[in-house]
């Protein structure tokens, strides 16, 4: 069994690249499960009402509790889903604690990011992993380990958005600091609204937002810190939205994704990995 773990937020990119890569590995015939250790501030079904909003189908989620198998096989779409379950460990009850060690105790493959520099191998250590099969995306991180993978969008389950229009630019405001940065620009792009996870005083739209790349025109990419794997650009690509980039110039997946443009999803290293795990008999 290849277990694809998630532990984040159920708006959190890395749980629909999650998603994503269920559906895809699932199709080509791969035995795969979605286990989601929820957050502590969400319900099981946040995650399911968000997979409803924005997929044509389900996941059969394994929430909170599983038993593996000796043969089991692990893959986090980031590291961080590693070290966001080491940082929080305190608010997970005695149960969650004992399937996650549990799980952990199997081989993984790890999609490379540069986050939690110092808490992901602290986590490792926690954890006491072994067989850690890296992957990674060197065009965004060139210090990285690993196969190259690159982390693209697998549109084939998405909800096509419906046109209604409802204001020209959009920004993304999900963080404090996004939130700043997109408060420092909107003078300049009349007919705005913020994406937030709660109203304020300037003109914002609240997550999850149902038909969300159906009610804007423009993205406004404002994001001044390191940005691994841009979900909403691929978003913007795929369905025709515009896109304006007021952000410093700097080396990231901001600037590698636009730079290469939309690409076709590949999981062959995925792929790759799990079949060497499962040659060597780990």
């Amino acid at each position: 069994m290849l277990n694809i773990v998630a532990t984040g937020k159920p708006s959190d990119g890395l749980f629909f690249y999650s998603c994503e890569h269920y559906f895809k590995l699932a199709s080509l015939g791969i035995d795969v499960q979605l286990i989601v250790f929820t957050h502590r501030h969400h319900t099981e079904d946040d995650y399911t009402n968000n997979i409803a909003q924005k997929y044509t189908k389900s996941i059969p989620i394994v929430f909170n509790d599983y038993d593996p198998d000796h043969g089991d096989v692990n893959l986090i779409m980031g590291r961080s889903m590693l070290t966001l379950a080491y940082k929080t460990w305190k608010d997970y009850d005695v149960n969650q604690q004992f399937c996650i060690m549990m799980l952990f105790g199997n081989p993984l493959i790890s999609v490379y990011s540069e986050n939690h520099t110092v808490e992901y191998d602290e986590a490792v250590e926690f954890f006491h992993l072994e067989g850690i099969y890296d992957l990674c995306d060197h065009d965004v991180y060139p210090n990285g380990v690993g196969e190259q993978f690159e982390k693209y969008i697998h549109f084939d389950n998405y909800k096509d958005p419906v046109d209604d229009i409802q204001f020209k630019h959009l920004f993304l405001g999900t963080t404090p600091e996004y939130y700043e940065w997109a408060k420092e620009s909107v003078d300049k792009y009349p007919d705005y609204a913020i994406l937030t996870y709660k109203e304020t005083d300037l003109n914002t739209i609240v997550a999850p937002v149902k038909n969300l790349m159906g009610v804007f025109d423009t993205y406004v990419y404002v994001k001044k810190t390191f940005d691994p794997a841009p979900r909403i650009l691929q978003e913007c690509w795929h369905y025709g939205k515009n896109i304006v980039v007021d952000r410093p110039v700097m080396h990231d997946g901001g600037s590698v994704y636009i730079e290469r443009g939309a690409r076709k999803p590949n999981v062959e290293p995925i792929v790759r990995a799990y079949d060497e795990i499962q040659r060597l008999g780990h």
